[in-house]
């Protein structure tokens, strides 16, 4: 199938610090392209995957589960380890549950962490209704686009295929398990008003992880894609700073001015 236009995923071959981004639950890499391009502008690699079965359409979704989203993004990893000295993942969402994963599985490979809204638990009684409800009911609602700014928009399905939320169900709790192997420093941004994730989520994997260099910023002007919204360049400013503090000289190999001439592409697959 193809890809939904500005679904697509980014790539960018800047200097030897390296970040992956991770996107969310039924959305895309739209919801982090301009958080890739910032980083990208300053001078990292950067490499932003589409997950599979998303981008697409949401039949497709449903034929996939957490083994293989977190497979794409344990195997981009491993492709930026090759390439850079140093790197740093990121995530949104879900995508702050496959960056706490990645993080507890590869240890030192990792040099830092930044999540923004993660999320750790399906709430409420649909959770403990999936295993049942999935079999006669094939999608509910969507989760896209809680968004304060006005105007913005993630591009995402607007339906949550059920059997993709139960893969997704048992994955939060793998990595619930896993939080205390966690070890590396993280940046934590979340959102007050967050009408998809509560900020619960938040101060569990806060208080489970084994990091010591952990800090905690709220985005009090923006909901759950706070990465299109209100918050977005505070989102940017801090992470790169939270790299250039870890990794001194991060971006300089390159500088501005040439990663702006190198801008990264969009590469399908």
């Amino acid at each position: 199938m193809p890809v939904l236009p500005g679904a697509e995923p980014f790539r960018h071959e800047g200097g030897e610090v390296g970040v992956l981004l991770c996107h969310g639950f039924t959305g895309s890499p739209q919801s982090l392209r301009p958080w890739a391009e910032y980083l990208a502008e300053r001078g990292l690699t950067v490499a932003l995957p589409l997950l599979p079965g998303h981008g697409t359409r949401w039949e497709d979704m449903q034929l996939t589960g957490w083994q293989d989203w977190y497979a794409e993004v344990d195997r981009e990893l491993r492709a930026l380890r090759e390439r850079c000295s140093r790197v740093f993942v990121f995530g949104l969402s879900m995508g702050g549950a496959l960056t706490l994963r990645l993080a507890a599985k590869h240890g030192d490979e990792i040099s830092g962490i930044v999540v923004v809204n993660p999320a750790n638990k399906v709430h409420g009684l649909s959770a403990y209704a999936l295993p049942v409800f999935r079999h006669l009911v094939r999608t509910t609602k969507g989760l896209t686009s809680d968004i304060a700014k006005e105007g913005g928009i993630e591009i995402g399905y607007d339906k949550v295929p059920l059997h993709a939320a139960h893969s997704l169900r048992n994955f939060f709790r793998l990595v619930d398990g896993e939080l205390p192997q966690v070890t590396q420093p993280m940046l934590l941004l979340h959102s007050p008003q967050d009408h998809v994730v509560p900020p619960a989520d938040s101060a569990r994997i806060l208080s489970r992880v084994s990091s010591t260099d952990v800090a905690e910023i709220l985005l009090e002007q923006s909901y759950h894609v706070a990465t299109l919204d209100h918050d977005a360049d505070r989102i940017f400013e801090e992470s790169f700073a939270f790299v250039s503090r870890l990794a001194p000289g991060a971006g300089k190999e390159t500088g501005a001015g040439q990663a702006g001439q190198q801008e990264g592409t969009a590469t399908g697959g």
